[in-house]
């Protein structure tokens, strides 16, 4: 992409895919939904907030069900500084943790999602282990993760073409159009196969956001927020699979299009959602960050796909 667009080159990041695959982590390995190195005299988190659950009616705000009580979070990602090159953990720090609420929050309706908080911790200040943390009843269907090992993958990405800048937009002008021209010329879409990786991932670029993650700011401060996480309900789609899919998940013939529940196409499928996560029904969760104040504020946002 930076020999083609070489004005792009600024813009790359760094991301690090998971890849998640089913697998049976203990707390001192890195892991989707597998439990944590929680120490063992920190309280377990709880939400206290206001939070829904889908009623049977889906889209109908009338059918959610109100929840007063407060719920245990669920461990999502755990990640150790050794597993996350590239990954800015903070000073002192070398383990990554991030639970959500998984009851809805939020309004309207079609923007409620889980919640999520961020904890960044030494190793060393969890000796003792919480072994059996609470779990909450009766959380939405597929927004607990099975737990999965983590296979990190370090990618360099290049934003959607909606959140180029502006500025860039207009200083290289009709050049930017090329990049809807890619597929006729090489077979690469840019949005598919060549800019943001899809998938759960930390750091680098949020696929499928829509408009430039520098258009709102901190809270506290008003600096940038910065991407942390994604986590989304497939690592691959029917057309990114090309690009984004590793060989040891490939199917042995690719001639044809990815169709999942074909003979033959078994690792495919198991790697495309190894987690069962189907937060609101199919959709991303984002976490946001803030790297200027020292105890790195978060916001969660989520997008149904």
């Amino acid at each position: 992409m930076e020999k083609v667009f070489p004005e792009l080159k600024p813009l790359s990041r760094q991301a690090l895919r998971l890849h998640p695959r089913a697998g049976d982590p203990s707390y001192e390995d890195s892991s989707v939904g597998g439990p944590l190195r929680w120490p063992i005299d920190e309280p377990w988190p709880w939400c206290g907030e206001e939070h829904y659950n889908i009623g049977d009616g889906g889209d109908n705000p009338e059918d959610d069900t109100r929840h007063q009580a407060a719920e245990p979070m669920v461990p999502v990602v755990q990640l150790y500084a050794t597993d996350a090159p590239g990954v800015p953990f903070p000073p002192g720090s070398d383990l990554l943790q991030v639970l959500w609420c998984p009851f809805h929050h939020g309004e309207p309706w079609y923007e409620r999602s889980v919640r999520a908080r961020v904890f960044w911790r030494k190793t060393v200040d969890a000796p003792r282990v919480l072994v059996a943390p609470p779990a909450p009843v009766d959380a939405p269907e597929g927004h607990v993760p099975k737990p999965c090992a983590v296979h990190p993958e370090l990618v360099t990405e290049y934003p959607g073409r909606d959140n180029i800048p502006q500025n860039l937009r207009n200083e290289i002008g009709n050049r930017l159009n090329g990049l809807n021209g890619l597929n006729e010329t090489t077979g690469w879409n840019y949005f598919y196969h060549l800019s943001t990786a899809p998938g759960t991932k930390v750091g680098g670029h949020p696929r499928g956001w829509n408009g430039s993650t520098t258009w709102f700011s901190c809270d506290r401060c008003g600096a940038p927020v910065e991407h942390l996480l994604t986590v989304t309900h497939e690592e691959f789609d029917g057309e990114s699979w090309r690009t984004w899919l590793p060989l040891e998940d490939r199917p042995d013939d690719e001639s044809g299009p990815l169709y999942l529940w074909n003979p033959g196409f078994e690792r495919a499928r198991d790697a495309q959602n190894a987690h069962y996560l189907e937060v609101g029904g199919g959709g991303d969760v984002y976490v946001f960050e803030c790297r200027s104040c020292p105890d790195r504020p978060t916001e969660t946002f989520f997008k149904l796909n």
